[in-house]
């Protein structure tokens, strides 16, 4: 039961016991205990095989709902602990840096090596510790690997992981918390790794997204967002891109400083000028709620 209601908690951003760390007396009791217990016993005839449990969760009418919540919907279930809804909640800090990276085709898949240094800020470490360590940023395909190979200091996490709440590390969390704050945007605009992940999709755009403007903004939608766009998101995407064209045609200096950013190399083929206004366009697609938000 424990371990099911974990995978529903996955899934679902709340387990069918919403107090995941707590299944003793002090938790709470069960939304639905008939469906929990039915799950344990699915999980124990399977023979404990974890995809199994998980593809009869994903694959239900329940998960498989629309998460649009109508005015009808809130006022019968506003928390949705009945599951009126599908599931919508923020993804884990984990999945924002790793999704923003396969969108640009920078994330390396490999499994298994050492820890790695991905981008932060300058002079942190000697700052935060009392040995004043320094900070070896690793170097060309390390820096791409899946945050669950990050170097992680103790006293010192990960910037972008803490502004998206991933766990300190400092004690053992089985429900971490979530927030949705501007400072957490303003990662997603500044960050090195977030600003090299979309020059790399507004290359992409430009590479593989076909010679009208269009198509192309249509294609980065659609890579980082998993649908097309509307017609009001395309009008959106059309004046930003136009509005940056006019910018980088009177601000070269920053078109050089913004292509500059990450350990990567631009595309020496590609019009610096275009290049730098796809990749604001695309740094826009990485803030938009749906980058960010599982629903």
């Amino acid at each position: 039961r424990v371990s099911v209601n974990r995978f529903w908690q996955m899934f679902f951003g709340t387990g069918l016991v919403k107090t995941t760390e707590d299944f003793g007396l002090q938790g709470e009791w069960p939304s639905h205990p008939e469906l929990l217990d039915w799950l344990a016993t699915e999980f124990i005839r399977s023979g404990w095989n974890v995809k199994a449990i998980q593809k009869l969760m994903v694959m239900s009418a329940t998960y498989r709902q629309s998460s649009k919540a109508t005015p009808d919907l809130l006022q019968k279930d506003p928390e949705n602990s009945l599951l009126a809804r599908g599931p919508r909640f923020r993804l884990p800090a984990e999945i924002v840096h790793d999704q923003a990276l396969f969108a640009a085709g920078l994330l390396v898949e490999r499994i298994g090596g050492p820890s790695v240094k991905p981008y932060q800020p300058s002079g942190l470490w000697e700052e935060l510790t009392m040995q004043g360590l320094n900070y070896e940023q690793s170097k060309a395909a390390d820096l791409y690997r899946r945050s669950l190979y990050t170097f992680w200091k103790r006293t010192v996490a990960p910037p972008m992981m803490a502004n998206f709440d991933s766990a300190m590390r400092e004690s053992c969390v089985v429900r971490e918390t979530r927030t949705n704050t501007p400072l957490q945007a303003l990662n997603l605009m500044n960050d090195v790794t977030f600003l090299e992940a979309a020059r790399f999709i507004g290359q992409r755009m430009l590479k593989e997204g076909g010679s009208s403007a269009t198509s192309r903004l249509r294609y980065g939608f659609r890579l980082v967002a998993g649908r097309a766009p509307s017609a009001p998101d395309e009008q959106i995407l059309r004046e930003n891109l136009q509005y940056h064209l006019d910018y980088f045609s009177s601000h070269a200096d920053k078109v050089k400083a913004f292509l500059a950013q990450g350990e990567s190399a631009a595309d020496s083929s590609l019009n610096p000028r275009e290049l730098a206004a796809y990749a604001s366009v695309a740094s826009l697609l990485l803030n938009l709620d749906e980058a960010v938000t599982k629903q």
